[in-house]
């Protein structure tokens, strides 16, 4: 009992702790940016470093389950890195840029109804609408979508008001390396902030549906995120050639740099991962994604702390609704993965016993047709109340009235436990 309570606990923790990472890397992106970090640059470093950190882990511990590479694999793998690493980390450094890290977390809640409309146009996941988990994945999918809408349209008033003069939202006291807005720009530039994060939200839920037949095809996890890495990179290269050629903009100048760029690469794509699939391996995908909300809190309190953010009403409203939606979801998923597995073991039984009843059928067909029946083969003993037991083919099926039960080959009675 003990010990069950002591893996709840580290379980506990090891989820709050990742949910601190999660809120830390949206910061440390932010501090990157008001003290001059280039947003092509950025990218470029934190991918160099998670790269240097999986690909060797890759490369050993799957080096017998990497399947061979083909052109079609390496097709696919860069356009994974196109729309996960490329487009997800650019949509989400400018989404940074104009907006603020706690609205950047609010909206990546509403990646699950994303996915979820995706998925159920590529008929990748099944709408019903006639059953309460169906009616509750709809109603969150809207939720998570009106939340996001009101984030983006809507910014309402200030709830806690903080002095800040001619600055973006989210810029600190001891930089000016954005440029100051007007409150008419102001508005625009969160528009479009909001705009860029829907973006970044659009190619994560993309990369999430896209990345499963490949899965399928390419089982080597970490080699294929390892490639992924790889080629989001070279893309980050070929646009910083075109975007970003002065070569001091390259150049690691200050502790802070190395600090959000090593925290970035470490800590958000490397601790981040093995943790993450830990937390799954524990306590399953549900229940790892039910603490996201926790993180934008995190954020919330952090970004007033540090960054001296402001709270919005409108924001707050949107970021409410996205909960909701996410719950709604997480709860409508699990329901329906529930029923699924629950009507598979009732199929599973079904089809059992009729395959033992048509074999017991066959058996007393044999018996009748033959006048001298072999007693190597076969051995029955009948007591005259309803019993009857047999000996064949290394099977033992014991039929009492109408109930059954079989002492079969242990793949059978694997599959039914794993039905139950």
């Amino acid at each position: 009992m003990a010990r069950v309570i002591s893996e709840k606990v580290k379980l506990l923790i090891s989820l709050i702790l990742l949910q601190f990472c999660f809120a830390g890397f949206h910061i440390v992106s932010r501090v990157a940016l008001n003290i001059g970090v280039s947003k092509v640059v950025y990218p470029v470093y934190r991918n160099v470093i998670a790269l240097l950190l999986l690909g060797p882990f890759a490369y050993f511990i799957e080096k017998k389950e990497r399947p061979p590479l083909t052109f079609s694999l390496l097709a696919q793998f860069f356009l994974l890195a196109l729309v996960g690493i490329t487009a997800n980390q650019g949509f989400y450094i400018l989404g940074l840029y104009y907006a603020s890290p706690t609205f950047a977390s609010a909206m990546q809640n509403s990646v699950p109804a994303i996915t979820f409309i995706m998925a159920s146009a590529l008929r990748l996941e099944q709408v019903q609408i006639t059953r309460i988990d169906g009616v509750a994945k709809v109603v969150g999918t809207l939720a998570s979508l009106g939340g996001a809408t009101i984030i983006t349209l809507y910014k309402g008033p200030a709830i806690l008001n903080q002095q800040q003069e001619s600055k973006p939202h989210g810029a600190t006291t001891t930089t000016d390396s954005l440029p100051p807005l007007t409150s008419t720009n102001y508005v625009q530039s969160w528009t479009w902030g909001c705009i860029f994060l829907v973006g970044h939200c659009l190619s994560w839920a993309s990369w999430m549906v896209l990345q499963a037949p490949v899965v399928k095809k390419y089982p080597a996890k970490l080699s294929l995120t390892s490639f992924t890495f790889f080629f989001g990179l070279i893309q980050f290269l070929f646009i910083a050639a075109f975007v970003e050629r002065d070569p001091t903009h390259w150049q690691i100048q200050s502790g802070e740099e190395i600090f959000t760029i090593l925290y970035a690469g470490v800590i958000s794509s490397g601790i981040v991962i093995s943790l993450q699939t830990w937390c799954i391996q524990k306590g399953g995908p549900v229940f790892v994604a039910s603490f996201q909300p926790l993180q934008t809190v995190l954020v919330a309190g952090m970004a007033f702390v540090i960054l001296g953010d402001q709270l919005y009403s409108g924001g707050v409203i949107g970021a409410v609704l996205i909960m909701i939606g996410l719950y709604l979801i997480l709860w409508g998923k699990t329901a329906e993965t529930r029923r699924n597995l629950s009507q598979d073991s009732t199929a599973k039984e079904e089809s059992l016993t009729k395959h033992l009843l048509h074999r017991d059928q066959d058996d007393d067909d044999e018996h009748h047709g033959n006048d001298i029946p072999s007693l190597a083969s076969r051995i029955e003993i009948g007591n005259g109340n309803g019993f009857r037991g047999s000996a064949d083919e290394g099977k033992i099926i014991v039929i009492c009235g109408a109930a059954e039960q079989i002492l079969a080959p242990k793949s059978i009675i694997n599959v039914l436990h794993v039905g139950g």
